[in-house]
């Protein structure tokens, strides 16, 4: 694993129930612009469901991917935790988004 990926998972463990990030929050946190890496490392997430990759979501509030999936079943079940939390979501976008956007500080 790499030091990018056990930073990316520590801090991904920091976002509460009911919050979510964006990868693009991660990135920044971690000094890196490399939003794509941080999402593949999320995806490849072997702590799920301690290390909560279901809590990430894109920076315009939609869902994004989950489990290496863009739509379908996979998709569902990150709606479903979310809703599991209070995170709503309306056709693919999470309402409130801006309340509910956990910012690293």
């Amino acid at each position: 694993m790499t030091v990018l990926a056990e930073k990316t998972y520590t801090l991904l463990a920091k976002v509460p129930r009911g919050r979510v990030t964006t990868y693009k929050e991660l990135a920044m946190a971690l000094g890196t612009r490399g939003y794509r890496a941080i999402g593949q490392i999320v995806r490849n997430n072997p702590y799920a469901p301690r290390v909560p990759c279901h809590r990430v979501v894109a920076s315009d509030g939609t869902i994004g991917g989950f489990m290496g999936h863009s739509r379908g079943e996979a998709i569902q079940k990150k709606i479903a935790m979310l809703a599991s939390e209070g995170v709503h979501v309306t056709g693919k976008r999470i309402n409130e988004f801006p309340k509910k956007l956990f910012h690293f500080t």
